[in-house]
């Protein structure tokens, strides 16, 4: 990796054996990054980025604006969210099972009464994913018949700057435990996204035509995505494609 300076902003430059250059800013403070060819020489690079340098400054600007949550303590009065939905936590004590149930707005977390914060945290995350891979069975088996392609594996993990990520050797995709926090709409998406991978690699003309095919409306829903509150992992990516 090597950091450039273009217009006065630090550049984290990478070169991968990749086709084309792909630009990033990443949370919680913005930072620049471009993925680009072996063979893309050192003049190239900077005329690419000073090309964007407005779409750049307008992605930090978003990042300095943009809400976030503070760091969770898990515990009563907190918001938490479900498939875009916001709840209020309550904190129930004594069962010997941890569990969670939504009644109306309020989600409790049932949990033993001496436990920490990060076996709360632990609690709920193990319902996120539980919740979450129901989801993702879902989509992938209904987008998998519409593009015709296989996926050998899908598995969930936290990320902090990807939704997902596409293995296309071992057609292998994660999915950010952070997106059953959103609408179920992006979390579609995200799936597709990955799998659309499978048959095109790098964010190209290729691989946004294949999406306007499959899923006209996914400008809509990854605008959707990166509006959504940041948690204080800051897990969101915005991507320049």
């Amino acid at each position: 990796m090597v950091n450039e300076i273009v217009g006065g902003m630090g550049i984290q430059v990478i070169k991968k054996n990749i086709k084309n250059m792909h630009l990033s800013v990443l949370p919680p403070n913005g930072i620049v990054r471009v993925s680009v060819p072996l063979s893309v020489d050192d003049d190239a690079i900077r005329l690419f980025i000073v090309s964007k340098i407005g779409w750049i400054k307008k992605q930090k600007e978003r990042f300095k604006n943009q809400a976030r949550q503070s760091e969770r303590r898990f515990i009563d009065g907190e918001s938490v969210y479900v498939w875009g939905n916001r709840y209020r936590l309550v904190i129930k004590h004594g069962s010997k099972k941890n569990r969670v149930e939504i009644k109306g707005d309020r989600l409790y977390l049932y949990v033993r009464e001496k436990s920490t914060v990060k076996q709360r945290e632990a609690a709920l995350n193990k319902w996120y994913r539980e919740l979450l891979k129901k989801e993702i069975t879902k989509f992938v088996e209904i987008w998998q018949r519409r593009i015709g392609i296989k996926v050998d594996s899908c598995r969930v993990k936290n990320m902090k700057t990807r939704w997902g990520t596409c293995n296309t050797v071992d057609k292998r995709i994660w999915i950010n435990l952070q997106l059953a926090k959103k609408p179920l709409s992006c979390l579609e998406y995200i799936v597709l996204h990955e799998l659309t991978h499978l048959l095109e690699e790098s964010h190209n003309e290729v691989f946004v035509a294949y999406m306007d095919k499959f899923m006209p409306d996914w400008r809509m829903r990854k605008s959707i995505l990166n509006e959504y509150i940041l948690d204080y992992m800051y897990e969101n990516k915005l991507d320049y494609e």
